[in-house]
């Protein structure tokens, strides 16, 4: 995906307790590897040099388990549901999704996307997955326990990550606003913009509802937030960093992306895209 501002700057070095918004920046590649025009998305403003120190806290992971992962998984989406993982992964020609075992990797089960979208986000409602597709306005709806297609949606706008909660589905685009549809039809309800320390927070990629917060990955960085439904504020920053430090990817692409919670057993498992390692962390605080 493409970026229209420069990653979270200062702070999010841990450098010190500074943290500061996204700011205008540079264009990175898209997920294919090739150069992107910027998206249409809403662009922070630079933080001032004499903006205040932020109040959000900067949280640190434990590593309580690794998990083998498919290296050529181009992660988009990924979910806990009745005892498994369920992941959707992206490109033109490779998007799908698949059941996972947890303990050995092993792809169980998948349902390959049309060879011309790109697929993004995954999904739960009930006993169902959605998956979005990144630039043309279909989600595909699969029976979780055969993953056999059970319908679309059409919606506009860019696909990047889904989650849900009681009511309905959560959305994100890159934007620094987050879209809550309609579980059935995926008609656009409302949107929350989430902010820190007051500015708007761009990039929100990959979802996940844990615990009555939204976890999101900030796309192309080493860092969850955590986000407060009823405000959008967000609450806390997760580093992931040392994560993405022992994957030691080279390929640019192969970003932290990947957040599935275990409601049953509270484990959280975090991945990124073709990487060989799924982890199970805790949050420290």
């Amino acid at each position: 995906m493409t970026i229209g501002h420069s990653l979270i700057a200062a702070g999010l070095a841990l450098a010190g307790p500074a943290v500061a918004v996204l700011a205008q920046g540079a264009t990175a590649p898209t997920p294919g590897g090739a150069p992107a025009a910027p998206r249409s998305v809403p662009r922070a403003s630079p933080a001032p040099a004499s903006a205040p120190a932020p109040t959000v806290p900067i949280l640190s992971v434990s590593i309580v388990a690794r998990y083998p992962h498919d290296a050529t998984a181009f992660t988009e989406g990924l979910l806990w549901h009745d005892g498994a993982l369920y992941e959707s992964t992206g490109k033109e020609g490779q998007s799908d999704v698949r059941r996972v075992t947890l303990l050995d990797g092993r792809i169980v089960a998948r349902r390959r996307i049309d060879p011309a979208q790109f697929g993004e986000g995954l999904g739960l409602w009930k006993n169902e997955l959605i998956s979005l597709t990144w630039h043309d306005g279909i989600a595909h709806r699969w029976d979780a326990r055969t993953l056999k297609p059970t319908g679309t949606n059409r919606y506009a706008g860019e696909g990047w990550g889904l989650t849900s909660d009681k009511d309905g589905l959560i959305q994100s685009n890159g934007s620094a606003s987050l879209i809550l549809r309609d579980p059935r039809t995926l008609a656009e309800r409302r949107r929350i913009g989430v902010t820190i320390d007051g500015r708007p927070l761009t990039q929100l990629n990959e979802l996940e509802y844990v615990d009555g917060a939204i976890l999101a990955n900030v796309w192309q960085t080493g860092y969850l937030v955590r986000i407060a439904p009823g405000t959008g504020r967000v609450t806390a920053i997760i580093d992931l960093r040392p994560l993405v430090a022992e994957i030691g990817a080279r390929d640019r692409d192969a970003v932290l992306n990947g957040i599935a919670w275990d409601a049953a057993k509270k484990r959280l498992f975090v991945t990124g895209k073709l990487w060989p390692t799924l982890f199970e962390i805790r949050i420290n605080g």
